[in-house]
């Protein structure tokens, strides 16, 4: 059983300034291992990161105790059971406790750990993540949101959802846009984001019905959300500066994220093919090796791994299940700097405000009638 609230010896990782993150070290393709790897990479660079792992004590305490990164920041909370890729969410429900992704979550539930980060079963977490921590006031489905590389100066965008639910009526895609805007502005430190609805064309008459009410929806709420709306959005535009956050249901967002990530890794090879054909591709190659570096640095998926769990009471990372110790690096900085930004009461705050406005104007748009234009103000400093 996990403990019913804060042990002493997970006190005694807090020191000021610092962060404790729960760390799942089982359900990764790659074993515990390489999420130990990552914790001690992340520990290299940030020495206010701490951990509470969770796993078989045994094999934790063999592979920490060759990290001397991790001396004196971490600890290890047994948990023999191991949710794999191939357990039903269902079935996890009924059946998880005992096992190292429920410890990990349970970390967070009782407030000795500020976030969470597991690389294993996607729908065993998200449902294990709603059973613990439950769901923010007003949120009807949460959504896994990912930043994704742009032009954008700050060199990402955010797309949310990308698999957390398949399905999405209007007034949840209003939802993913308020939450969207807020991780936008505590993750990429965005005053007012630019909203996009994902689309198959920009024009109004395009989409199925429920975006076109979702279109009304978000128009109508950019005061109460704190963002600017752009409209609809194609694919194209992913990528593009001129907009910051992506709004689209799970099915759609998840082959979006999935086709960017195979089409990455497909133009890496083709470079790679392309500077290996002849000795003199082989010297250009040798030529142009810095900004080919720099090139493989922006394109890789483990600068970006981890998706966002939003609409929980608690801060949860979902890493990819083969990230390697740079990717879980990647997910612990994320979910070290969400927490650092105070991001989960800042969310719940303008959930909270959204759910307020909505009761007292008599539905989630207002008086659902016409859009509300924005009107272009910065958001002061603090803002959710």
């Amino acid at each position: 059983m996990a403990p019913a609230g804060p042990t002493d010896t997970a006190r005694a990782l807090r020191t000021e300034g610092s962060v404790v993150i729960s760390v799942d070290a089982m359900g990764g393709d790659r074993g515990p291992g390489a999420v130990v790897a990552g914790m001690a990479e992340s520990a290299a660079k940030n020495p206010d990161v701490r951990f509470i792992v969770h796993g078989p004590e045994a094999e934790l305490k063999r592979l920490i105790g060759r990290r001397r990164e991790l001396a004196n920041r971490c600890v290890i909370r047994d948990a023999a059971g191991v949710v794999t890729m191939e357990d039903k969410p269902s079935q996890i429900v009924r059946k998880g406790e005992g096992t190292s992704m429920w410890s990990t979550l349970e970390s967070v539930r009782i407030g000795e750990a500020t976030a969470a980060v597991s690389c294993g079963n996607t729908g065993a977490l998200m449902a294990l993540s709603m059973l613990r921590l439950r769901k923010l006031p007003g949120v009807n489905r949460p959504a896994i949101a990912v930043l994704w590389p742009s032009r954008n100066p700050g060199g990402f965008n955010v797309m949310l959802d990308v698999g957390a639910d398949i399905r999405a009526d209007a007034e949840d895609l209003l939802q993913y846009a308020l939450m969207g805007a807020s991780y936008a502005r505590n993750g990429l430190d965005l005053s007012r984001p630019r909203i996009g609805l994902m689309n198959v064309g920009t024009e109004e008459h395009k989409g199925r019905a429920e975006l076109k009410q979702a279109n009304d929806l978000i128009a109508a709420n950019t005061e109460r959300g704190g963002y600017d709306y752009i409209g609809f959005v194609e694919g194209s535009d992913l990528p593009s500066d001129r907009v910051d956050v992506i709004v689209t249901d799970g099915f759609t967002g998840n082959i979006a994220i999935k086709t960017g990530e195979g089409t990455a890794k497909l133009v890496g090879d083709f470079l790679k093919q392309a500077f290996e054909n002849s000795v003199m591709s082989k010297f250009a190659a040798l030529l142009a090796m810095t900004s080919l570096k720099r090139l493989q640095k922006r394109i890789d998926p483990r600068r970006v791994n981890g998706g966002v769990f939003l609409g929980l009471n608690g801060t949860v990372i979902k890493s990819h299940g083969s990230a390697d110790a740079t990717g879980v690096s990647s997910a612990i900085k994320l979910a070290f700097q969400l927490a650092q930004s105070g991001f989960q009461e800042r969310l719940a705050a303008r959930l909270a405000q959204s759910v307020a406005a909505a009761d007292g104007a008599g539905g989630p748009g207002g008086d659902g009638t016409q859009p509300v234009a924005p009107n272009g103000q910065k958001e002061t400093k603090g803002a959710t």
